[in-house]
């Protein structure tokens, strides 16, 4: 008895080897049942090797060997016992049988056998009969029973599911489809199939990925390089009881189906042993199954029903659930919702029935068969959420390469005679052999070829597109079926055309229903024959809910079924254009991502846009049977719409498939529009592109006619794709960003590179080539002439072959950039680099920044030369390098030892711009290398040695450079943050190389002939943040010391002290050239405050001290230029300052000084010569502190401003200031706000010169009053005392009232905001009239709570008393009424809202009398507005003397009289005068009004409502008083008539001198009748006809009429639509008007050409002063006339020609004439678009107006430039007091341009910069230098971005600056 072996039977000895481990793991527990199983059938003496063996593992093992030497039939016996006594799993037990040979597994049967596989007999399995042996691990003898039949029925079932399976995909299938002579579409023999698998465990959420098109795809980023098999997909390792999920995604037509069946038939053959049992379920056939299945039925009723015992088959699956493979195939394909949320709610059951979806998810999960693995394949698409977390192994189809096809077409051809020829056309063919790498593409080509070559056709011509080889497949199809009897194209089409459109409408009709497979009825028996004679549809068995299957229909391919709908809608007569034109979804088919209308639908917008071409045209019109016209109606439909899709946003992905679709148009027009349209779009990001995606994109980008990109960022592109991408002509930017992209990548790509002349920039970083990939590309790329920028980031270059590379960079004359980046080059090939790089002509830069490297050039034309072939000696007089190179070599990695070779290397450039060698490890040694270097290297601009461990030896290495070396211009070190820089000044000198190094002589020994000399340029050290120490500090100043010319020099945050400022002041003189000295924070004390004090009085060359001892200490020195008293640079020629009267400034600020040391300070300050602004702010001063800084003012004789800001002032210390007034008569203002900042104002001692006091918000209350009055009345200088915002209230008001007679002079007293009540007004009135000196009292109780009170002579005869919203009670009015009839000096009187009535009014007018002249009474009360003019006619009638000014502007509520005393009674001759016209007035009421209103001289009246009786009063008596000069009726109503009447009654005005009828809607109708009365008015000076309608006509009559009056001064016609005509008639009359002085013609419309006319004409009104011609757009032109016009108008004031129209040139011109006009008062030219070069125009202009008083340069595009220029304007402008430049574009630097001018404009008011960009640092210096200006009263800041905290800061410090709108 032999064992089983190779030679007997392989598969048995085979099954043994595989079941034996498993058997040791399970009987090694069980050593005695083993050892008495054995003894039965193993000898005796083979037993006794046992005896030395005690391990137990080693035991069974050497058994198991014993009992496989015994014997097949020992080895049976065995076998049968181990599986009846223990409880195996199923897999053990059927090798355990297969062993033992009752079960034929044999992978080799016949071809001729049948397939069905039966059983060898496990019912006749021969149980040992009386064993003794008992099974140990298994329970009663039915357990027994059930297990046998279990494994008996799921043997069975195997056997039977592989005999099926066979029958299905088997190799007999495969031999009956290959010996038919009719070749099925799609029917290849099949060739393995490229598969790669993903490195990602699983997938991950797409759903907000721009690519949703392909979100079921991986990140192409995440796919292996490596192909994979099947076999190891599905072995691969998983945890136990875990279900496997396997997704496995293709493009159509790469063979997923096909690969499923492959699968099943290799597993039937026993390739996949791992799997006991195989089902393949297709998405297209579950689609029929409409209700729910459980698990059971879904793998016995659909797929295999077992022969018997279901549930014992069931139970076997389930025990076995890793040994089972569930396939599903063409998820794409299923038209159910698979939304599944619901199922991680439930539970799973096997027993309920569910849904297809929940099936196939809870199998994905591991609810159901927990182990068993799931095989789903899918074309890319959105794929449920549930799937994208579960899958354990991702891969995707590839289809064929090279290889395969070539193999494919082998096997296709391999019966012909031609079958070499066939593969070489293949090959010799690039477009064909990209279609040929999709296996169904394959097949297709394959049935053309075949055809045309069995045609014997020596030229064989193939379709361009994949819709031309499907129409040219089609048709051999018809052809091959018709034999030797067909005819053309048109018989075979018509032969069948009935079913060919059957066939057409079925497939168009399945995909619009989502139904793929049909049923017997869903076909007409006429397709159905056609079609299966064809092999167009499959034929097969489908399982349903019925008992009986049915039979089932399918296409043979799904694209097939989308090209014969495609073909459906071209060709039929129910398809008009505008359904065709929805049925192209290409855009929804982008957007729609879950349950949309195209899920079968991938390639079907593809043969749509296919048959759209012109090649198919023909063939369309055969099947439509209509003309080719009809055709291309609908092929224009299609076009147009891939037309308009190219004009929206697309992906990658989406411009990508639109690129397909116009490939295949195969139409140039159609891909030149797209391509145009698709400029700059083309990005693709991780997913893969095939040769057809690339050959699709450079047909249509080679279309266009512009430049692209092309940009793909982590997308697999082969090499075979590169090919295709070389004969992209049109592409300028090129970048590949992936890892796979290693040297073969760029040995592929470089062969391509020459092709593309267009290309400038190219990219491949983040792959992984080397330096043999970089020299491979840099050598193909220099044979690219356009090319200016190469990026290799993020590579593995370590040592590339720099000299060759940068050889070959040197020839590339447009190259700009290549960056090295991310390469972890190494610091010889960085140093390399450098070497060889600045050696070449066209770097300009190259910046090695720890893994940043990049090499900048010139990118000029023309030949270069690499500076080794330069003889320098010979040239340097000749050649000057215009080339700047930059040089950073950040590396870290250097250090002292690398010095020399930097220096050599830095020393080989002639013309280094900036180095930079920060970030290394120099240290002093190194830094001081290339220092003692510096005078030989030509560096034009900075050397950065940051970061390089330098210590103060290195520094003062540093200061030695400065002056060995005449070019440094600055050093700026600081150890603390490890900073050290050097900049040089730019010089042409240093460009060229260095001449011979000579002795540098010093200053003593210069000869006297160099007395003409330039002296060197200053220098800027700033050592900041260097922690000096105390043994530093010898070294350092002696450094510093021979630092001679430096001009500024910073010593900020040293910790130096006091010592160090006294040691560095002993420096000081070898300085001679220092301006600045900065020595902030270095813990200085309040000894170095006495000392810098004391040296700004002995050292006479400082100008500015300005210190701060606060948190942040500051100490500023600045220094006048000194000068030397002779032109020669000789040691010790040191001179005073040029001008001893140099103005000096000291500033203290934050720190704390006693009464004593402000005392010293002041002694010192007071022996410094021309002290002139002394600043004390946040020093916490005392009273005590205060007065003796004020004692000390006479001794300050040279002071201007003492300011004390930030500093807690008590009311006793604010009238201690104040009282400075006596102490110094210099003080001009005193000025205390908000008891913590004061500012005395001082200037020369002149007799006039007046002060003003302002002590605001001061709290000084009643008890101050006495001692504040004594202080006034000691000044008989006061121009102003402010004390408003303070606490007086009315006993303090008394108290000073008391004391007012004694005040001598004029001034003003303000005491606004004081809690004054009504009674304290009473008392302040009372004073008013007693009083002799009180000229004016102003007074107003609302929330503006105004008290102002002027003094003046007693010989000054105004007596003002102004009240308003004063809350008078009828009590106070009766008290105010006394009062008044005491005053019989009041010369005005105003009262507004005083809650006065109609009934006080007339008693107020009973009150006011005065002695002779004239009284002005003003009423503003709400029913002014609400009674008649009459009823106000008739109040006036009440007033005492005689009326001679009435107004009444009903919009103010303003009712005003001016009468004359003493009353004149010779009125009889008027009325009599009036009753010749209407006798009635001698006894009505009117004649009051005669009589008060006889010497009535002005009538102004504004928005009345002038009823019948009103118009009858004005026109027949006020009109005709005979002393009338002034009548004005505005914005009023009247009716049409009334106005009439109103302009006949003007005739009686003869005395009338300015008549204002402005606002009344006068239109060119009404202008006649004021003709004629104009005519009348011989003594008319002033019209005033504004804002009416009067238009061109009504202009011209007027022009007559002005023509004959020679004596009017002003002409008002704005806003009356006056156009050319008008204003040219106009133009002409104003050549005579000699005396007229003003003229408004604002807000018209004239042309450029009327306002030159009416320019020319201006220029003869030679006594113009004001001209107003805004708002007309006038434009250039007339701005260029009026600037000619200009030098006549001498006289000319004010001139407002804003929003005009005027730009840069006009604007220039102007202001360049403005010169002329030396009296302008005010300029106005806001609104117009002057322009940066007319600003500095006008600005230079701006000296010349010494009367300027107000400018507006509101939104003229005023920017930063500018503001110097105006600035220096405005400060030569000594009388303005408005500049407004709100809307404009000034920023920080233009406010610090304006504050600087503000101190020199002495009597400017408001500064407007509302809306300009003025920040913190703007504002900030506006306040610093408001500070100094007392006389302005507002800078408006509004809408700028200032921040708000700083804004309230401000304007808490002072009110004057405005940052928002109350």
């Amino acid at each position: 008895m032999q064992p089983p072996s190779a030679s007997e039977d392989p598969d048995l000895r085979a099954a043994v080897a595989r079941a034996r481990p498993q058997l040791v793991e399970l009987l090694t527990p069980c050593p005695d049942w083993l050892l008495s199983t054995c003894q039965r059938f193993v000898p005796e003496a083979a037993l006794s090797s046992l005896a030395g063996i005690s391990e137990p593992r080693a035991k069974t093992s050497l058994l198991l060997d014993l009992l496989e030497e015994a014997g097949p039939a020992a080895w049976k016996h065995f076998a049968q016992s181990v599986c009846m006594e223990y409880d195996l799993p199923l897999d053990l037990e059927v090798l355990l049988m297969s062993s033992a040979g009752e079960g034929n597994f044999s992978q080799t049967e016949d071809a001729g056998r049948d397939t069905r596989v039966q059983s060898s007999g496990y019912d006749m399995l021969p149980v040992p009969k009386g064993s003794a042996c008992r099974r140990r691990h298994s329970g009663s003898g039915s357990d027994k029973d059930a297990k046998q039949r279990r494994l008996d029925s799921s043997v069975k079932y195997r056997h039977l599911l592989i005999s099926s399976i066979r029958q299905r995909y088997g190799s007999r299938r495969e031999a009956g489809a290959e010996a038919q002579t009719q070749p099925l579409p799609f029917n290849q023999t099949f060739v393995n199939v490229v598969i790669r698998e993903s490195k990602a465990p699983r997938l991950k959420e797409r759903a907000e990925k721009a690519r949703e098109d392909v979100a079921g795809a991986p990140e192409a980023e995440e796919c292996a390089d490596t192909a994979v098999k099947v076999s190891d997909l599905l072995c691969s390792e998983a945890p136990k009881h875990t279900t496997k999920v396997i997704f496995l995604f293709g493009k159509p037509g790469t063979g997923k189906t096909r690969l499923m069946h492959r699968i099943c038939q290799k597993w039937a053959e026993g390739v996949l042993p791992q799997f006991l049992f195989t089902f393949l379920f297709e998405f297209r056939q579950l689609n029929l199954l409409k209700r729910k299945l459980t698990l059971k039925e879904l793998l016995f009723e659909v797929f295999l029903q077992p022969e018997d015992s279901p549930d014992a088959v069931f139970q076997g699956l389930l025990e076995n659930a890793q040994q089972t493979l569930i396939i599903f195939d063409g998820l794409d394909e299923f038209a159910a919702n698979m939304d599944v949320s619901s199922s991680s709610r439930r539970g799973p059951a096997l027993t309920s029935p569910v849904s297809i979806s929940q099936l196939f998810a809870d199998l994905c999960h591991g609810k159901l068969l927990p182990g068993c693995t799931v095989l789903v394949t899918s074309r890319p698409k959105r794929l449920p959420d549930f799937l994208l977390y579960t899958v354990s192994v991702l891969a995707e189809i590839w289809g064929f390469d090279h290889e395969k096809v070539e193999e494919y077409v082998g096997h296709y051809f391999r019966q012909h005679s031609f079958r070499e020829r066939a593969i070489a056309h293949v090959k010799g063919n690039t477009k064909l052999l990209s279609m040929c790498l999709i296996p169904a593409l394959c097949n297709v080509v394959c049935i053309c070829l075949e055809y045309l070559l069995l045609k014997h056709q020596m030229s064989v011509e193939l379709p361009q597109t994949m819709t031309q080889f499907y129409i040219k497949m089609f048709l051999i199809f018809l052809n091959k079926q018709q034999g030797d009897c067909a005819g053309d194209e048109e018989t075979q089409l018509n032969c069948n055309k009935k079913a060919i459109l059957g066939l057409f409408d079925l497939a168009l009709r399945g995909l619009e229903e989502k139904k793929l497979v049909f049923y017997d009825g869903d076909i007409p028996e006429d397709v159905k024959e056609f079609a299966s004679l064809h092999g167009l549809l499959t034929v097969f068995e489908v399982k349903t809910s019925s008992p009986c299957p049915e039979v089932g229909y399918a296409f043979v391919h799904l694209s097939l079924q989308e090209f014969f709908a495609a073909l459906c809608l071209m060709v039929s007569r129910r398809v008009d254009k505008n359904h065709l034109k929805k049925k192209f979804f290409l855009k929804s088919k982008w957007t729609l991502k879950n349950e949309t209308k195209t899920e079968f639908m991938e390639t079907f917008h593809i043969f749509l846009s296919g048959l759209s071409s012109r090649e198919c045209r023909t063939f369309l019109a055969l099947l439509a049977e209509r003309d080719e016209a009809w055709v291309q109606e609908k092929q224009d439909v299609i076009l147009q719409s891939l037309k308009k899709l190219a004009a929206t946003h697309l992906s990658g992905p989406k411009a990508l498939e639109l690129c397909h679709c116009t490939f295949e148009t195969q139409n140039p027009e159609v891909a030149q529009h797209i391509g145009s349209l698709l400029n700059f779009k083309y990005e693709f990001k991780n997913f893969r592109l095939t040769t057809l995606d690339m050959s699709a994109l450079v047909f249509v980008i080679n279309s266009g006619q512009d430049l692209i990109c092309l940009d793909f960022a982590g997308c697999l592109v082969d090499t075979d794709c590169l090919e295709v991408l070389a004969g992209c002509k049109n592409v300028e930017h090129l970048s590949f960003r992936s890892r796979r992209c290693g040297d073969d990548f760029a040995a592929a790509l470089s062969k391509g590179l020459q092709g593309m002349g267009s290309l400038k920039k190219l990219e491949l970083t983040g792959g992984s080539v080397t330096a043999e990939g970089m020299t491979s590309l840099v050598q193909a790329a220099s044979q690219c002439p356009q090319l200016e920028e190469i990026n290799l980031q993020g590579n593995r270059i370590r040592d590339p072959e720099v000299k060759r590379v940068m050889d070959l960079l040197s020839k590339m004359e447009k190259l700009k950039k290549v960056d090295l980046s991310k390469n972890h080059l190494s610091l010889n090939a960085v140093l390399s680099l450098a070497k060889e790089g600045i050696a070449c002509q066209n770097v300009t830069g190259l910046c090695a920044r720890v893994d940043t490297v990049i090499i900048s050039f010139s990118g000029a034309s023309g030949k270069v030369r690499r500076s080794s072939d330069w003889n320098l000696e010979e040239n340097k007089e000749h050649v000057t390098p215009t080339r700047h190179v930059n040089l950073r070599l950040q590396d870290h990695r250097l250090s002292s030892q690398h010095a020399k070779m930097i220096v050599a290397i830095l020393q080989s450039c002639p013309c280094l711009s900036e180095v930079d060698l920060s970030g290394n490890k120099l240290g002093d040694e190194g830094c001081s290398c290339l220092l003692e270097s510096l005078p030989c290297l030509s560096i034009s601009k900075q050397l950065n040695l940051s970061e390089n461990r330098l210590s103060v030896t290195g520094i003062c290495s540093l200061l030695k450079s400065v002056n060995t070396c005449q070019k440094v211009m600055e050093v700026q070190v600081s150890l603390c943050h490890d900073t050290a820089v050097l900049r040089f000044r730019e010089d042409r000198e240093f460009a060229s190389p260095p001449p011979r190094e000579e002795p540098v002589l010093s200053t003593d020994h210069q000869q006297h002939g160099e007395e003409h000399q330039t002296p060197p340029t200053s220098q800027r050290i700033r050592l900041t943040d260097c922690n000096f120490q105390a043994s530093d500090l010898r070294n350092l100043w002696a450094a510093l010391k021979g630092c001679g010319h430096v001009s500024e020099l910073d010593l900020s945050r040293n910790h130096l002290g006091d010592e160090g400022l006294l040691q560095l002041f002993q420096c000081l003189p070898k300085l001679k050239m220092l301006r600045s000295l900065k020595f902030h924070d270095n813990q200085i004390s309040l000894n170095s405050v006495f000392f810098l004090a004391q040296s700004l009085t002995a050292l006479q060359h400082i100008k500015t001290v300005s210190l701060s001892l606060g948190h942040t200490q500051v100490v500023h020195l600045t220094f006048w230029e000194r000068v030397r008293s002779t032109s020669r640079w000789r040691r010790g020629s040191l001179a005073h300052p040029k001008q001893e009267a140099k103005a000096r400034c000291f500033s203290l600020r934050d720190c704390r000084v006693g009464a004593e040391d402000v005392t010293r300070l002041c002694q010192m300050l007071a022996r410094c010569p021309q002290l002139t602004e002394l600043d004390l702010s946040g020093n916490s001063l005392s009273d005590q502190s205060i007065e003796r800084l004020l004692s000390f003012l006479p001794s300050l004789c040279h002071l201007t401003i003492l300011s004390i800001r930030k500093n807690s002032l008590s009311p006793r210390c604010a009238v201690s200031l104040l009282n400075s007034i006596n102490l110094c008569e210099r003080i001009r203002v005193v000025e205390v706000r908000s008891c913590e900042n004061a500012f005395l104002h001082l200037g020369a001692s002149t007799r006039g010169q007046r002060t003003s006091c302002r002590l605001t918000g001061c709290a000084i209350g009643e008890g101050q009053v006495e001692e504040l009055c004594s202080i006034l009345e000691q000044h008989g200088r006061l121009a102003e005392v402010d004390l408003s915002r303070n606490q007086l209230g009315d006993e303090g008001l008394r108290c000073l009232l008391d004391h007012l007679h004694r005040v001598p002079g004029t001034c003003s007293l303000n005491l606004s905001h004081n809690g004054i009540s009504q009674d304290g007004v009473l008392h302040l009135i009372n004073a008013f009239v007693t009083s002799g000196n009180t000229a004016e009292v102003q007074v107003s109780l609302c929330s503006k709570a105004t008290l102002i009170i002027k003094l003046t002579r007693e010989d000054d005869p105004r007596k003002i008393l102004r009240l308003a919203e004063c809350n008078f009670q009828p009590e106070h009015l009766e008290k105010l009424f006394l009062l008044l009839e005491r005053c019989t000096g009041l010369t005005e009187y105003t009262s507004s809202n005083n809650n006065m009535t109609v009934q006080a009014a007339e008693r107020l007018l009973h009150s006011l009398r005065k002695d002779l002249g004239l009284l002005k009474i003003s009423i503003e009360e709400p029913w002014v507005c609400t009674e008649r003019v009459m009823n106000l006619l008739e109040l006036a009638v009440q007033a005492s003397g005689n009326v001679t000014e009435i107004t009444i502007c009903k919009d103010k509520t303003l009712f005003q009289l001016v009468t004359r005393f003493p009353h004149c009674l010779e009125t009889e001759s008027v009325i009599s005068r009036l009753s010749l016209y209407k006798p009635e007035l001698k006894h009505s009421s009117c004649q009051r009004l005669c009589e008060k209103c006889a010497q009535l001289q002005e009538l102004r009246w504004s928005h009345v409502e002038l009823h019948e009786e009103e118009a009858e009063m004005l026109v027949r008596i006020l009109l005709r008083l005979p002393e009338l000069k002034v009548f004005g009726l505005t914005s009023s109503s009247a009716s049409p008539a009334g106005i009439d009447h109103l302009i006949s009654g003007l005739q009686n005005c003869q005395a009338i001198e300015e008549l204002n009828l402005g606002y009344m809607k006068l239109s060119s109708a009404a202008i006649p009748a004021l003709v004629l009365r104009l005519c009348e008015m011989p003594s008319l000076k002033r019209l005033i006809l504004n804002h009416n309608s009067i238009g061109d006509d009504g202009c011209s009559r007027l022009a007559e009429a002005l023509r004959k009056m020679h004596d009017l001064e002003e002409i008002n016609l704005s806003h009356n639509q006056i156009g050319d005509p008008g204003l040219i008639n106009l133009a002409a009359v104003l050549l005579e008007m000699e005396k007229l002085k003003k003229i408004d013609l604002s807000g018209n419309c004239p042309s450029p050409a009327g306002g030159e006319k009416l320019m020319e004409a201006l220029a003869h009104c030679k006594h113009i002063k004001e001209l107003l011609l805004s708002r007309n757009g006038f434009g250039d032109r007339t701005a260029g006339t009026l600037a000619l016009c200009l030098p006549h108008m001498t006289s000319l004031r004010i001139l407002h020609f804003q929003n005009n129209n005027i730009g840069q040139a006009g604007g220039l011109e102007l202001a360049r004439a403005l010169v002329v006009c030396e009296l302008l008062e005010e300029i106005s030219l806001s609104e117009n678009d002057l322009g940066e070069q007319s600003v500095r125009a006008l600005s230079q202009g701006l000296p010349c107006f010494k009367h300027l008083r107000k400018i507006d340069l509101k939104c003229c595009g005023i920017s930063d430039d500018a503001s110097k220029s105006l600035s220096l304007g405005f400060r030569q402008c000594p009388s303005v007091e408005e500049i407004i430049l709100s809307w404009n574009a000034l920023g920080d630097g233009g406010a610090r341009e304006l504050a600087t001018a503000l101190p020199k404009l002495e009597k400017l008011k408001v500064l407007d910069l509302e809306k300009n960009r003025i920040g913190a640092c703007g504002a900030t210096e506006l306040a610093e230098e408001l500070a100094k200006c007392p006389e302005i009263q507002l800078i408006r800041l509004w809408d700028n971005p200032v921040p708000k905290g700083l804004a309230e800061s401000l304007t808490s410090q002072d009110p004057r600056l405005c940052f928002s709108f109350n």
